[in-house]
């Protein structure tokens, strides 16, 4: 994959950082998640009482049946954030749901010793724990993961790649345009192929919590899926294993060290509105979420 200089911008917009610091996102990127989940009905007034951007979200009992019943809710613009009012005070402890996705993989041979430094940092268990994080109160709704008991009413068992896994609903056709393409793939290219064959297991829907936080996983929510291969070739695939392995210089670990798809594959996730976790900073090279307001954000702007 194409090396670039990791620059100063992505620095920003990939790390949990002051009110002064994070980039403005203003109100007219509600148009993103309106692409992204277009059964969903987003309408949006300003609240003058709070000076912030309120936008309420129907969310069809059916996916894909906008003029059929539904939920709504209220939520706070938030820089992004989408919070309910009880959190509009707490905001700086939330990202925007709207950040940085690269469409080439960063070389960390070229990050500087500061930022090395600092995603050290971000990677310590005192940030992942205590540090800003992702609201989950949006994807709660569209998903209506508030409770696991909720969430499992909406869960479905298929196949992927030749395993069976279980998923949301909302993620299954996009899961089968993914597997559609990369199995026409695979009959001209041995790339494809011997990543196919070499496939362990599909792992999507799990109840749980990130390591070393307090919050929810998208595993939690059935829209992340772990491709895990049956060898490694002893290669990193994880940054937190590495980490175990390398504590002070796991971000450094050379591209061609770490384990991943093809890029052909990882091309065919993002098109149907998958992010890929190898381009993270804390890198997760197994893992794909379902997120295509983020490819509707960064790619098609």
């Amino acid at each position: 994959m194409k090396k670039l200089l990791l620059t100063f911008v992505f620095t920003l917009l990939l790390f949990p950082l002051t009110a002064q610091d994070r980039p403005n996102q203003g109100i007219g990127n509600l148009k993103y998640f309106e692409r992204a989940y277009p059964d969903i009905t987003f309408t949006r007034h300003y609240d003058v009482v709070s000076a912030e951007w309120m936008v309420e979200v129907k969310v069809p009992d059916t996916p894909g049946n906008k003029d059929g019943q539904g939920k709504t809710y209220e939520f706070y613009w938030a820089n992004g954030s989408m919070l309910p009012a009880s959190e509009l005070a707490n905001k700086e402890n939330y990202w925007s749901l709207l950040y940085n996705y690269d469409k080439e993989l960063f070389d960390p041979a070229n990050y500087t010793e500061s930022e090395r430094e600092r995603i050290k940092e971000f990677g310590s268990a005192e940030s992942r724990k205590n540090g800003a994080g992702t609201p989950m109160f949006f994807f709660d709704a569209i998903y209506d993961s508030g409770s696991r008991r909720s969430l499992e009413q909406h869960i479905v068992r298929l196949s992927f790649l030749g395993n069976r896994t279980n998923v949301h609903e909302r993620m299954k056709e996009p899961l089968r345009k993914v597997e559609e393409k990369i199995l026409e793939l695979a009959k001209t290219s041995p790339e494809v192929k011997t990543f196919l064959d070499n496939i362990k297991s599909n792992d999507a829907y799990q109840w749980r919590i990130i390591a070393g936080t307090n919050r929810k996983s998208f595993h939690s929510l059935g829209i992340a899926i772990d491709v895990l291969p049956k060898f490694q070739g002893g290669k990193q695939i994880f940054w937190s294993w590495a980490k175990d392995k390398y504590p002070d210089t796991w971000m450094l670990v050379p591209l061609k060290n770490r384990w991943m798809p093809p890029e052909s594959v990882i091309k065919i996730f993002e098109e149907e509105g998958f992010i890929w976790g190898g381009k993270w900073i804390i890198y997760d090279n197994m893992h794909f979420e379902y997120h295509p307001e983020l490819i509707e954000f960064n790619f098609r702007r």
